[in-house]
C-alpha cells in the first residue's frame, strides 16, 4: 500500500506505529496521513485511505502505558478497558466516535466543494496498543458505517482485514479518481497517476462483468424429470375413477329423461265433489186478519 505523509507533519508514536502497518501490506491503495481540512485546514485528519472500492477516514488513538483486558465503549462516557479508564496518549473531550464522525464530515464537505463525488464514506478508530498487549473490544461497530479496530506491527490481522472489506462496492476507484481526491483534500504528497496503476487501481472503471457459458449453464432452470412407474400408474389410476365417475352421473340424467317421457304430467282436476244444497221443502201457512208476519 501507498502512503503519503503530509510535509512537517508531526507524527505521534502511535501514527508512527500505524504507518509501518500499512507499508507492510500487499493491499492496493493509497493513505494519506496527517492532513488538515475543514475551513482553512481547521480540522486535522489522522488518515484518508483510498482502495480501488471506496474510502475510509481513520482515527488513530495510542495509550500512554500498557493495558490488557476488554475495551468497553459507553454510549455516552469514558471508555474503559477491564473496568479501568482507556488511558489514552492523547486527551480526548467529548466521545471520540463523536470526532470521527465530524472527521468523516469534514472529508465529505472539502470532497463536494471540490465537485469530486466521494460517494459513501466510511470511518474508523484504530487504537495501537503497546507491542505484546491484547486489547480486545467489546462490540466493534460504533456506528452504522463505523467500526474499531484494534492492531500494531505483530497483530494486524483485522487492520488488514478491514481495509480489504470495509467497502462492498463495485472498483469505481481510478487513478484518475483518486489523483483528483487528493488534490481536492489537499495533500501535499500525492501519489502519481503511474504510480497508482502500477499499485493496482484500475485506469478506467472496469463494466460489471458478464455471466459466462457456464455461469448461464448453473443458473438456468433444470428440466424435470419424466415420471417414474409409481407415479405414471397413480395417474391413469386417477384417470380411471374420474371417467366411471362421469359414466355413472351420465346413466342416472338418462334415466330420468326416459322415466318423465314414459309418464308425462297430468293435468290438475278442477271439478269439486261437494253438493249444493236443496231449498227446505215449502208449507203454505193460513194467516188471520190483523196476524203478524203474514
Amino acid at each position: 500500500m501507498l502512503v503519503k505523509i503530509k510535509t512537517g507533519a508531526n507524527l505521534s508514536g502511535a501514527e508512527q506505529e500505524f504507518v509501518e502497518c500499512l507499508r507492510s501490506y500487499p493491499t492496493t491503495g493509497v493513505a494519506l496521513v496527517g492532513l488538515e481540512v475543514g475551513e482553512n485546514g481547521s480540522r486535522r485528519v489522522d488518515a484518508v485511505i483510498l482502495t480501488p472500492r471506496g474510502i475510509t477516514v481513520i482515527d488513530i488513538k495510542g495509550f500512554q502505558r500498557r493495558q490488557s483486558g476488554i475495551l468497553n465503549i459507553p454510549g455516552d462516557g469514558p471508555w474503559t478497558i477491564s473496568a479501568e479508564p482507556a488511558d489514552l496518549d492523547e486527551e480526548i473531550s467529548g466521545n471520540p466516535v463523536d470526532q470521527l464522525e465530524h472527521s468523516v464530515h469534514a472529508v465529505k464537505t472539502r470532497l463536494e466543494r471540490a465537485l469530486v463525488d466521494p460517494g459513501h464514506i466510511c470511518g474508523a478508530v484504530v487504537l495501537m496498543p503497546f507491542r505484546g498487549v491484547a486489547v480486545r473490544p467489546a462490540r466493534t461497530n460504533l456506528r452504522p458505517g463505523m467500526d474499531i479496530i484494534v492492531a500494531n506491527v505483530r497483530d494486524a490481522t483485522e487492520l488488514r482485514i478491514y481495509l480489504e472489506g470495509f467497502s462492498a462496492g463495485p472498483r469505481s476507484w481510478t487513478a484518475d479518481r483518486v489523483v483528483a481526491t487528493c488534490a481536492a483534500l489537499g495533500a501535499t504528497e500525492k501519489p502519481f497517476r503511474a504510480e497508482l496503476l502500477a499499485d493496482g487501481f484500475d485506469e478506467v472503471q472496469p463494466k460489471a462483468p458478464s455471466l459466462s457459458a457456464r455461469e448461464m449453464r448453473q443458473h438456468a432452470i433444470p428440466a424435470p424429470l419424466p415420471p417414474s412407474r409409481r407415479q405414471t400408474a397413480a395417474g391413469w389410476a386417477v384417470f380411471a375413477v374420474a371417467l366411471v365417475g362421469m359414466v355413472v352421473v351420465l346413466i342416472v340424467i338418462t334415466s330420468s329423461l326416459a322415466h318423465d317421457s314414459a309418464h308425462p304430467a297430468r293435468e290438475p282436476d278442477t271439478s269439486t265433489t261437494s253438493v249444493t244444497p236443496s231449498p227446505p221443502p215449502y208449507h203454505p201457512i193460513e194467516c188471520w186478519p190483523l196476524q203478524q208476519n203474514c
